[in-house]
Order: C-alpha cells, then sequence, then structure tokens
C-alpha cells in the first residue's frame, strides 16, 4: 500500500477510518517487558496491522515491489530531503544510521556529507539493501555500508552511530519499543535520533493518518525507550523534524540508580 497520496494523484483526501488514539486502549510502558505494551485490535484498519503500542495503530510495511515509487522524482518538491540533510547539521567524519534506509533516497544524499564518516544503511528487506549495494559500487561510494536489521533490532555496534535518522518509516516498526531502545544502544553518548514524519496534528494531509504521528506521541514513545526530546525544527512544511539524544552516561546512571 503507498504511505503517500502525492497532491498531483489525487483531488480529495483519503482519511484512513481505523483505531484512533482515543479509542485503543492506553498501556503502561513503564515496566521493562516491553512484550506487554502492546495491544491487539480484534479487526486491523485498513493499511495497519491491528498491533497498537501507546495507543497508536501500526501501519504497514511498504514492500520492496515500492521501490520505484520511493524514488519518484516528485519527492524532491513534496518532502523537502535537501532541506532535512542540510538540518542535521552533520560532521565531515559522523557516523550517520539510515534506519529504514528503503533504496536509499536519503543514504545517497547524506554519503556527500560524511566525507570522512560513514552512512550505515539499516533495513530489514534484502531486496532493498540490494538496491543500495549495487547502486553504492556503481558510484564507487566507499563510505556506504548497508545493514541488515531487524524487526528489533538494527543490528549496529553498541556506541558507535553519531546521528541516525529515522523518515517516514518509524510509523512501519513492529516493535517500536525494541527497535528504538537498540538504536539508543547504538548511538554515542549525547549522540542524536533525528525522527521525520507526518504530522499526525493536520488531518488534511494527504497521507494515510496511520502514517503520520503526533509530536506528543513521537516523545511519549521516545521517551519510553530511554531517549530525550531536543528540539523540534519548524524546516518542513507538513513533517515534523524532531531531534532526541541519548543521555550521557552519568545521567543515565544517575537516573536508574
Amino acid at each position: 500500500m503507498q504511505r503517500l497520496l502525492g497532491a498531483w494523484l489525487v483531488t480529495a483526501i483519503i482519511v484512513t477510518t481505523g483505531i484512533s488514539a482515543c479509542e485503543v486502549p492506553q498501556t503502561d510502558v513503564s515496566e521493562a517487558d516491553s512484550s506487554s505494551v502492546y495491544v491487539q485490535a480484534s479487526t486491523p484498519s485498513p493499511g495497519g496491522t491491528g498491533k497498537v503500542y501507546m495507543g497508536r495503530e501500526i501501519a504497514e510495511v511498504t514492500e520492496a515491489a515500492d521501490a520505484a515509487w520511493l524514488e519518484r522524482p516528485q519527492r524532491a518538491v513534496s518532502e523537502f530531503p535537501d532541506r532535512v540533510v542540510e538540518a542535521l547539521d552533520l560532521s565531515p567524519d559522523d557516523v550517520v544510521a539510515d534506519i529504514g534506509a528503503g533504496t536509499g533516497y536519503y543514504t545517497f544524499r547524506l554519503a556527500p556529507r560524511v566525507p570522512d564518516g560513514r552512512v550505515l544503511a539499516v533495513d530489514i528487506q534484502p531486496a532493498m539493501l540490494d538496491t543500495i549495494r549495487t547502486r553504492a559500487a556503481a558510484d564507487t561510494l566507499a563510505n556506504v555500508t548497508p545493514v541488515l536489521g531487524t524487526p528489533t533490532d538494527p543490528n549496529l555496534p553498541d556506541d558507535s552511530v553519531d546521528v541516525a535518522l529515522i523518515v517516514f518509516s518509524y510509523t512501519e516498526f513492529s516493535h517500536p519499543r525494541e527497535m528504538i531502545t537498540a538504536i539508543r544502544e547504538a548511538l554515542v553518548p549525547g549522540g542524536r535520533l533525528v525522527l521525520v514524519e507526518y504530522r499526525g496534528e493536520d488531518s488534511t494531509l494527504p497521507i494515510d493518518s496511520l502514517h503520520r504521528i503526533t509530536q506528543a506521541q513521537a516523545r511519549r514513545e521516545m521517551a519510553a525507550a530511554g531517549l530525550r526530546w531536543v528540539e523540534t525544527r519548524d524546516v518542513l512544511p507538513q513533517q515534523h523534524f524532531i531531534v532526541f539524544e541519548k543521555p550521557p552516561s552519568t545521567e543515565r546512571a544517575a537516573a536508574t540508580s
């Protein structure tokens, strides 16, 4: 199912009529056992999995068959990827993890920004990583590394990533608590996770409601996985650009003592 219904293709807004946050039982996420924080709805919404986390139904994953859609030229003028990359304020030697990299739409925009660093293109679909691997070889980009993750783990070493970027993928994570916790561990102390997702507060956006998230919901979910909100930057017309960070080790130790 396509996540984004481009304005150039539709004349009406399509709104999913599924489970809303106010209709779903809220789950206490303060407990250590994350397996108990998910609720399974009796009937999934169209395009949804029926699996609910903190009041939000998780969306279905965009399949490899949608690769051409992910690379459509219109993305450059509707999603402003250059603004996203610029707003990351990367250093030349940063290690950046492109989480849910897909075909590498952002991976290959990030690579020139970290000539002395590395871009780790993480996806759970081998077909997507094959596409990235082929293009990296063709473009002779030595600083791009495809990484096969799992639904619960990006398979990145602890304390190895300066910046993790998630663009239009988080709402599809089947195990968001486990995945964000693992990403937190992969970040260096003070490392940043940047979440770019369509604004759940704006029901007029031409995108399925399951692929939108409110800032309040995003902050709540990231906090549950141990990340601290830093700022929300107003750099995109329709999407949130939310920055979180991994607290320094001393702060985390004090919080758990």
